[in-house]
């Protein structure tokens, strides 16, 4: 008899203009794990108030109590960008749910943290749980929950008996990014659990903030009331039962105690996120420089870059310079502009200067792509300006993010922490070495002296001075012992973190009912 999931989430790069980071990653992936099994995968995140206009089919109204008052949402089925016996790909459309700033999805709320999107993922969460409570997925055997996004679900299933149907299916709840937590009062605002729920009666001593207590700790739910709990690396799983001491070390960031209830509980799992390893797109070897300069010009084209042309132009002229007189080096990353990626650059802005001083000695350049928070675009803006053999590319693009993967001699990523890490993976897969923070799912994937480098030290300024002594030590590698470097080229392009291998370990730790 077939297994029947259904993966609830914020995004789902199964479907086309529905991701913002590496959770989308893992919900168009897994899917494809379970069917290749034999079993049954649906996938719903909200519409966006744009996701159900296309080539949507609309198979469901829901009704639903939300803010005490009935609602009615609709339930549309979408074609994934693959066509996958086993899958189906849906999204709730209700008008209150729109897009949002941050890659059409999320918001930034900056007065009130998470106040939007806890809105949307409330109304979200229960017109959801009405679906399934209408059996249009079917009947479900494990719900699997992504982020704290989804948590509101456990709380449906702890404390509103309109759902008790929710009592009798697993649940299992993945932390991507522990940092994010969702925290919100529990009354006196409009985006409250009182507003939500007003008819609800629940127990705060399940839901509560351990540092804002008059506060529910959304990510501290699905950790307290999921059956497993997984996060997305092994380290990751180990380093988050540990206090943090901020900046030095990112850990439990306050909820390692219900991590280690969790783990004494037997819930709590760390696998690996996986890559895929087959049909990856090729591209057209030499040409990055080139392909970078179309892609700008494409930019400076569209209505909504025309406040960036003055920078885009200094960046192509840049660009322009470099396919003269060709790099002899060539180091990138790809990453949001976040805190958690580039928080070394940050602190100490001497770091940048470091590593743009031996890549000028060496004829090399640095290749930056990515948007985010504005004091990092300011950041690698002005960086820019200051420095020839910096590139930055503020925007985003398939074709360049490729040729960064596969032509770049060295891959960065510096993260000061980090649960998983998809990047290395896919730079390793086309036998480019990186150069991580050892930490988390970096630490994980990436062996120092084997099949990358890695830096790490006991306060942030031992982190950034090792950082520049061993990318110091690679680039010196890469001119004077080219037979060494081709070697961990080569082992680093043999390592094989798969998502066979991963949901296996799904099947035999989460999904296990026995467990």
């Amino acid at each position: 008899m077939k297994t029947n999931f259904l993966f609830i989430a914020a995004e789902n790069d199964g479907i086309p203009r529905c991701k913002a980071g590496g959770m989308g990653d893992v919900v168009r992936d897994v899917p494809r794990q379970i069917a290749a099994k034999g079993n049954k995968a649906n996938v719903i995140t909200p519409a966006y108030s744009r996701l159900h206009n296309s080539e949507a089919t609309k198979v469901a109204d829901v009704n639903f109590v939300f803010r005490g008052v009935p609602h009615n949402g609709e339930i549309y089925e979408i074609p994934g960008k693959k066509q996958i016996e086993g899958i189906k790909h849906y999204v709730f459309h209700h008008p209150d749910i729109k897009s949002g700033d941050i890659a059409h999805i999320y918001y930034n709320d900056p007065d009130q943290a998470f106040y939007t999107d806890a809105n949307v993922f409330s109304l979200f969460c229960t017109g959801v749980a009405a679906a399934i409570r209408e059996n249009v997925f079917e009947a479900i055997d494990i719900i699997h929950l992504h982020d704290w996004h989804t948590s509101m679900l456990l709380f449906l299933r702890e404390f509103n008996p309109r759902f008790e149907v929710l009592k009798d299916i697993r649940f299992v709840y993945s932390i991507h990014n522990l940092a994010i937590q969702g925290i919100r009062p529990f009354s006196n605002n409009f985006s409250s659990v009182d507003a939500f729920f007003p008819e609800i009666v629940y127990d705060r001593e399940l839901l509560y903030d351990h540092r804002y207590q008059d506060c529910i700790n959304l990510m501290a739910v699905g950790i307290r009331l999921a059956d497993a709990v997984h996060t997305v690396s092994p380290s990751y799983k180990e380093d988050i039962q540990k206090p943090s001491d901020a900046p030095h070390f990112i850990g439990g960031e306050g909820l390692e105690e219900d991590l280690k209830i969790a783990e004494k509980d037997n819930r709590l799992f760390g696998i690996l996120n996986g890559a895929n390893y087959s049909n990856i797109e090729k591209v057209e070897k030499g040409i990055l420089l080139r392909q970078c300069v179309r892609r700008l010009f494409r930019w400076l084209q569209e209505e909504k870059k025309d406040y960036k042309a003055h920078y885009l132009a200094h960046t192509g002229e840049k660009i322009t310079r470099w396919q003269e007189h060709k790099p002899d080096f060539i180091c990138s990353s790809v990453a949001r502009l976040t805190e958690q990626k580039f928080f070394f650059f940050k602190e100490n802005p001497e770091l940048l200067a470091g590593l743009m001083q031996k890549l000028t000695e060496v004829n090399g350049i640095y290749i930056l792509l990515g948007t985010g928070a504005p004091e990092y675009e300011i950041i690698f803006r002005e960086a820019s300006y200051k420095y020839r053999n910096f590139i930055f590319i503020n925007a985003q693009s398939d074709s360049i993010i490729d040729m960064l993967y596969q032509d770049s001699n060295l891959y960065l990523m510096p993260s000061q922490f980090e649960p998983c890490g998809i990047s290395q993976m896919l730079a390793m897969r086309n036998g480019q070495p990186c150069l991580v923070h050892h930490t988390g799912g970096l630490k994980d994937t990436v062996i120092h002296g084997k099949t990358g480098f890695s830096f790490d030290g006991k306060t942030t300024a031992e982190k950034t001075e090792n950082f520049i002594r061993i990318f110091s030590e690679a680039v010196d590698l890469f001119f004077n012992d080219k037979k060494e470097w081709k070697k961990i080229c080569a082992k680093a392009k043999k390592q094989r973190f798969t998502w066979e291998k991963s949901v296996d370990e799904y099947y035999e730790k989460l999904y296990s009912i026995e467990n």
